[in-house]
């Protein structure tokens, strides 16, 4: 198991920074990691807050492992005096790099007049909760959200909603297209070169299993459908506690 999620995130991670490291232990990690997963190549390697261990970074997920490389784990890491999640924050990090990785002339983006907050969503037209946030997309941009769309066909490629996101994507008027097969559940068929599956590896990534998905500005997730209203006030919370 550890093996296929070191190999799933070696799919979308590129460039080692590794730093911090005693040159002894880090030859021993380094020889571990080949062990479960040839060629991978980790974001970084730190001393973790636990004696003896390392935190091992790769995009978006997090492992420890002792400096003789003979102990990994896998889960959260909680400070119980400062009562803080330590490794959902450096997750949190580690999606926000590989969202921002994405340039936004690869996404459907309906923004606001003044943009207030942004959010990455992972999306399927065929997701009946995806409908009903996108038919609510004005109340998103009239509140100063705006809303950058990932195409993630669960069913997979070349299955109908696949194709009904390459034919979205194809389309003369993207945003147009996407609320009319959002709207309808159909669209006319076309093809052309397009980011669909970059969309979907990144998602896989992320461990991104449902839709909608949304990434948040602090690279916190949310899954299914969130109102509004709601949201914005999340929003609104989240930037005033991290100038806090």
């Amino acid at each position: 198991m550890i093996k296929k999620v070191f190999l799933v995130i070696l799919l979308t991670v590129s460039g080692a920074h590794i730093v911090m490291a005693d040159d002894a232990d880090m030859a021993e990690i380094n020889k571990a990691l080949q062990v479960l997963a040839p060629g991978v190549k980790p974001d970084s390697i730190t001393p973790s807050s636990i004696p003896g261990m390392y935190e091992v970074m790769l995009g978006a997920d997090v492992v420890y492992i002792s400096k003789n490389g003979r102990y990994l784990l896998q889960g959260d890491l909680v400070d119980l005096q400062a009562k803080k999640n330590l490794t959902e924050g450096k997750r949190a990090a580690g999606r926000l790099k590989l969202v921002n990785s994405m340039r936004e002339d690869k996404m459907i983006v309906f923004a606001p007049a003044k943009v207030k907050h942004t959010i990455t969503v992972f999306t399927d037209i065929d997701c009946p909760y995806c409908r009903k946030m996108h038919a609510e997309m004005s109340a998103y941009n009239q509140l100063g959200i705006k809303v950058r769309y990932m195409l993630y066909p669960r069913a997979g490629v070349n299955s109908e909603s696949y194709e009904k996101a390459v034919s979205v994507w194809c389309a003369k008027d993207r945003k147009t297209a996407l609320t009319t097969a959002k709207a309808t559940g159909t669209i006319a068929k076309k093809t052309c070169e397009n980011p669909v599956r970059e969309h979907m590896a990144l998602a896989d990534s992320m461990g991104v299993s449902g839709t909608p998905t949304l990434v948040l500005e602090d690279g916190r997730t949310l899954p299914g459908y969130v109102p509004a209203q709601r949201l914005s006030r999340l929003l609104d919370d989240a930037g005033a506690n991290k100038t806090n």
